[in-house]
């Protein structure tokens, strides 16, 4: 079965509206939602190609996530080259690793960070860099695996090399060019605090999604399902990050 399917299965009210309660992408834009004005410019960092917005197949979720037509400018950038087709994006530009984000300090009102900050091998570059870029009073939001989660200390077993290969089975949906290499170097609240320092508050919010590694098998979602409900805070698998820069 695929993932909607078990989601259905399992989260009744999904046969409604496509989504459920524990739906993660939906919790976490609601908040970006709820503080995006319409003169604000938002920054797509880690865009990619759109994918995560191009296969959605639920409407709202996929509305939720899209600044663009939302906010007065829409910016995105990747050091893949393919952000250059992202067709959710007003402008998009291609970034090397270690050189300065091409815009100007304090340009953004909200920058996202969609499952980016596990793959960033330099947060004491990165984390200054964003933070230059973000107006004060501005929000960088990041959807992001826990270090202590079982996804990460998964992933941290299988080599970086047989991620695509693992992913194939574990999410068939999930397409070989959306997968990267992880780090996991900003997945905690002491490294979070670490590398962006005391002039930004951080609120980070450790959470259980629907589950999403389970080979499509029922028996396999229904055993995270219940595992997600008992599983203690700290070691929770996702994590939503929230930092104001003061």
């Amino acid at each position: 079965m695929d993932g909607d399917q078990l989601v259905r299965r399992f989260y009744p009210e999904a046969n409604v509206g496509g989504f459920s309660h524990a739906d993660g992408t939906i919790s976490f834009f609601s908040q970006l939602v709820a503080i995006t004005r319409p003169t604000d410019i938002v920054l797509d960092f880690g865009a990619g190609r759109g994918g995560r917005l191009i296969d959605d197949k639920v409407t709202y979720r996929r509305n939720i996530g899209i600044f663009k037509g939302r906010c007065a400018h829409t910016d995105g950038c990747d050091i893949d080259p393919v952000v250059l087709e992202n067709p959710f994006l007003d402008d998009a530009k291609v970034i090397r690793n270690g050189e300065r984000l091409p815009y100007e300090d304090n340009r953004f009102d909200i920058i996202v960070a969609r499952h980016v900050f596990e793959h960033i091998e330099d947060p004491g570059f990165w984390a200054p860099e964003l933070l230059r870029i973000l107006k004060p009073g501005g929000v960088l939001a990041a959807m992001t695996p826990n270090k202590f989660g079982y996804i990460a200390l998964s992933a941290r077993i299988v080599p970086n090399s047989y991620h695509v290969r693992v992913l194939s089975r574990i999410k068939p949906n999930r397409k070989a060019e959306d997968t990267f290499p992880t780090q996991y170097k900003l997945n905690t609240r002491g490294d979070l605090r670490k590398a962006f320092g005391d002039g930004v508050d951080i609120y980070v919010a450790r959470k259980a999604a629907e589950p999403s590694y389970h080979f499509g098998r029922p028996w396999l979602f229904r055993l995270l399902k219940t595992l997600n409900k008992y599983t203690p805070d700290p070691f929770l698998p996702a994590l939503d990050v929230y930092i104001r820069k003061h």
